[in-house]
């Protein structure tokens, strides 16, 4: 037996081949248990299962499962690269049963394991079992052929497992290999058991009891098997070594390691490169895994192991960043067993190298400052709490970096008064928000923010997980519970629902729990990272400290992802069309539509629109993927991402990438800094269809779009607006543009013919006048006036323009009858006349006839409306007055 790839393969091969599942390592946050900040065992993506809350359509199954041991109870973090078997990251090989086989046969499974595939000497294998297990040690017995002497029963904890204080619980049985008399140590339960002579590499759990209550267990009627195998250290014995980081896959890395610092890696300084070896491997999953380094929770835990790791790689002397030259070999040594590390290897690169470039800044800083302020401090003497605190809440030099820096000089920190100085820094912080003109039912938020800290969000790589309820709010105020028929809002630890920003508008979804169920009708951010899901209950009543089960709506989920990426595609489309004076004016991102607001000073025409979703679709029908990566923001910008508008950044921000660029050693076709939730490639967007345009205000414009499904289903719906068009118009679909023109041409030359037949009628017919008698005489004015009907206010005045030009001397007063009930006249008077005729006051006496007030014009044309056309004849003869004076 070689390398760990073939360690791992030929264990899960084992196992498949006897039936077993193979079943691939589950994220490192885990789903389904949100008291773990990381999954740390083998059995826990499958928790559930043995509990008989989940059942999957397999009955045996087998693992390689990633693991973190760096936060919480389970933390390895300080031990790693000082000692033999150490890790932060590791794999845990398992098999399990649930409910199918038990002893005998998980017995015989790792019997055969161990001494056929893997070769190893019986005689140096011996295990443990828990003292009143007389099944397991006749097992063993039968099936081993182990004499007593090699049968080891403890009666402690350390033989005895349980999920909790309550629940499936059950013996164990280690199996340890013999590194002979040369290696210092006794076996198992002896005193000296703490030596390295003989090493725990299989443990084997019986789950067959069910804990009720403390004292109290009862069997399980299916008794279950759920074993662990850490890799590393099997790999160390089929290596022949007694160090883990001996083994093949950690040499790679360490020489890789050696190869970039210069210095050898089995000198005086190679905890160095075990520290960065290791700590390479748990960044790299993490990352790869969404956790992205912040201040707070897991984002917390991985800026530790990162930042550990690169102090380690300064004092190997590296100059530059030194962690993200070596992904590559990380991904050549672990990549074919974990994709997911080959797919966010820029992600991971890209993450590492930022952390580094900041890290260096602040370190070389803060241990200047730092030596400054300990000039005077001696061995056993304590840093004062307020200069820690200075030196991370001005320079942002973490405690942890102080304590570890002080260390080496046998000189302390006083934490308490860092806590102090911490709570005081926070209480400012609150009284100066008291007084900034917030509204005074957002305190809460602030308060819980502040108490909580920020919530962990699952939703990039998830739309399932575990939460657990740490605060209600009903009413503005906390609440013990939240009660069937209720609403109110739930703070969870974690949650795969985002939550509303950016545009992008808030998850929906349900929760649901040991007999509550209830629905998530909105999720929104409050106070800086808090996110804040409004529930409404349906059965049962939740109480902070409850595990719910969270899932987020798919469909709606999947519509919004959507919808978002669009919002990107047509941003860029539309400067590539339009201009780049393009930018985002602001953005809504629903699950039925999105809407793009941005600065363009002019109506868009037809044959732009249509060029912008040409644009927009051949980027969809490349199906490339979306990659997401972390920088920073200065960084981001600096490399061409754009910013989105009224988005707040901090130092580290999401860059979404999408499309193919347009040539070799461009960036990405769209480049924007995003903390939305976008589709996995473009060709999951369907299609994009554009749908409106129009202004919003002054030089911002406005188009909204359709994606996916309601694109699809807005265009047969066009389609069907089509055929029945060309239904009514008694043709065909494709004939209907030239049979709609030819009806339009009839149109509007009988449009012509009849506003001919109506001028003929306003010169030489109606009730005034006729052709034959001539203008109408007032005194020795000439006067024409009629009343028209079904003739537009924008006819008359060419009407009376051609009427002054018939009489050649006079006044025309034409009035226009509407089949709204209203009237318009016109009163035109020739040149000669103006002296002694005024158009526009003659156009308001026949205005007020009709019920109107004003009108307007020159001397020689006016024009007037008013209400009551019934009162046209009346308009008529109320001209005629003021021209009698």
């Amino acid at each position: 037996m070689s390398g760990v790839n073939e360690i791992r393969s030929t264990f899960l091969n084992f196992f498949e081949k006897n039936g077993h599942r193979n079943v691939a390592s589950a994220p490192l946050v885990p789903r389904n248990d949100p008291t773990l900040m990381f999954v740390n065992a083998g059995m826990v993506p499958f928790k559930n299962v043995f509990t008989g809350l989940e059942h999957r359509p397999y009955s045996t199954a087998a693992s390689s499962q990633k693991c973190v041991r760096a936060g919480g109870k389970h933390n390895d973090l300080d031990n790693v690269g000082y000692t033999a078997r150490h890790h932060t990251f590791f794999e845990m090989l398992g098999n399990f049963s649930f409910g199918d086989y038990f002893k005998e046969q998980a017995i015989e499974l790792a019997w055969t394991l161990l001494t056929k595939e893997y070769d190893l000497p019986a005689e140096r294998l011996l295990v443990t079992v828990y003292h009143d297990d007389d099944e397991a040690a006749d097992r063993w017995k039968k099936i081993a052929g182990l004499s007593d002497d090699r049968i080891i029963r403890i009666a402690t904890a350390d033989n005895f497992w349980s999920m909790g204080d309550t629940g499936p619980c059950g013996p164990c049985s280690e199996i340890f290999f013999d590194h002979g008399e040369g290696i210092a140590g006794g076996p198992p339960g002896s005193p000296d058991e703490d030596g390295d002579r003989f090493i725990e590499i299989w443990n084997l759990v019986f789950m067959q009891f069910d804990q009720i209550e403390p004292g109290k267990r009862v069997s399980l009627p299916r008794p279950s098997i759920d074993t662990g195998m850490g890799l590393e250290r099997i790999s160390a014995v089929l290596q022949g070594v007694h160090d883990n980081y001996e083994i093949d896959l950690f040499r790679a890395l360490i020489a890789a390691s050696a190869q970039l610092t210069g210095v050898e890696p089995a000198g005086a300084q190679q905890a160095s490169h075990k520290v960065i070896a290791d700590h390479l491997r748990a960044s790299a999953f993490l990352v790869a895994d969404g956790v992205l380094p912040s201040n707070e929770g897991r984002g917390y835990v991985l800026r530790r192991i990162m930042r550990r790791a690169m102090r380690h790689a300064q004092l190997l002397g590296a100059d530059e960043p030194l962690m993200h030259r070596l992904v590559p070999y990380l991904i050549r040594e672990m990549g074919q067993a974990f994709p997911e590390l080959v797919r966010a290897e820029a992600l991971i690169s890209e993450t590492l190298k930022l952390e580094e470039t900041r890290f260096r800044k602040t370190l070389s800083r803060g241990l200047v400052l730092l030596e400054e302020a300990s000039a005077a401090l001696g061995e056993g003497d304590v840093l004062a709490g307020e200069t820690a605190f200075k030196l991370y809440d001005t320079y942002g030099f973490p405690l942890d970096l102080t304590q570890d820096a002080l260390r080496q000089r046998s000189i302390g920190v006083d934490t308490d008064g860092f806590a102090a100085a911490m709570e005081r820094q926070k209480a400012e912080a609150r009284a100066a928000w008291s007084g900034s003109g917030e509204a005074a039912d957002e305190q809460i938020w602030f308060r819980l923010r502040d108490e909580l800290g920020a919530t962990e969000f699952l939703g990039y790589e998830t739309e399932q997980a575990e939460g657990s309820v740490l605060k209600i709010v009903r009413g503005g105020e906390e609440s013990d519970e939240l009660k069937a028929g209720e609403s109110g809002f739930l703070i969870l630890n974690q949650t795969p629902f985002y939550a509303e920003s950016g545009g992008q508008i808030g998850d929906t979804g349900t929760i649901s729990g040991d007999g509550v169920s209830g629905r998530v009708t909105d999720t929104q951010k409050r106070a800086d990272g808090l996110f804040v899901h409004a529930v409404t209950m349906e059965e049962g009543t939740v109480a902070p400290g409850m595990a719910l089960e969270l899932r987020v709506d798919h469909a709606r989920r999947a519509a919004i992802r959507r919808n978002h990426s669009a919002t990107h595609l047509l941003h860029e489309a539309l400067r590539q069309t339009l201009g780049t004076h393009v930018a985002q004016k602001g953005s809504l991102v629903a699950s039925d539509r999105l809407r793009f607001d941005f600065s363009h000073p002019k109506p868009i025409g037809a044959d732009e629109l249509q060029t912008i979703e040409r644009i927009a679709n051949a980027v969809v029908d490349q199906n490339s993927p979306v990659s997401t990566r972390l920088m920073a923001v200065d960084d981001a910008i600096e490399s061409g991402a754009m910013a989105l508008f009224g988005e707040k950044y901090g130092d580290e921000v999401r860059v979404v990438s999408m499309g193919d660029p347009a040539a070799e050693g461009d960036k990405a076709w769209s480049v924007e800094l995003c903390g939305g939730t976008h589709v996995r490639a473009t060709g999951d967007i369907g299609l994009v269809r554009i749908v409106a345009e129009n202004a919003v205000s002054s030089g911002v414009r406005r188009i909204e779009a359709l994606t996916g499904e309601a694109a699809r289903g807005y265009l047969a719906e066009q389609e069907e607006r089509l055929r029945r068009i060309a239904g009514a118009l008694k043709t065909s679909p494709a004939e209907a543009l030239d049979r709609l023109n030819a009806i339009l041409d009839e149109r509007r030359k009988m449009e012509r013919e009849l506003a001919e037949a109506r001028r003929k009628l306003a010169l030489g017919g109606g009730s005034a006048a006729s052709s034959e008698t001539g203008p109408e005489k007032i005194g020795d004015i000439a006067f024409v006036g009629r009343v028209l009907d079904g003739v537009s206010p924008k006819d008359l005045k060419p009407l009376v323009d051609e009427a002054k030009q018939t009489i050649g001397s006079g006044v025309v007063t034409f009035i226009g009858r509407g089949e709204d009930g209203k009237a318009s006249v016109v009163v035109g008077v020739t040149a000669d006349m103006t002296g002694r005729a005024d158009a526009v006051s003659l156009v308001r006496e026949a205005s007020a006839a009709l019920g109107g007030k004003g009108g307007g014009g020159r001397p020689d044309m006016a024009q007037a409306g008013g209400p009551d056309a019934s009162k046209a004849t009346d308009a008529l003869d109320a001209v005629r007055a003021a021209l009698r004076g």
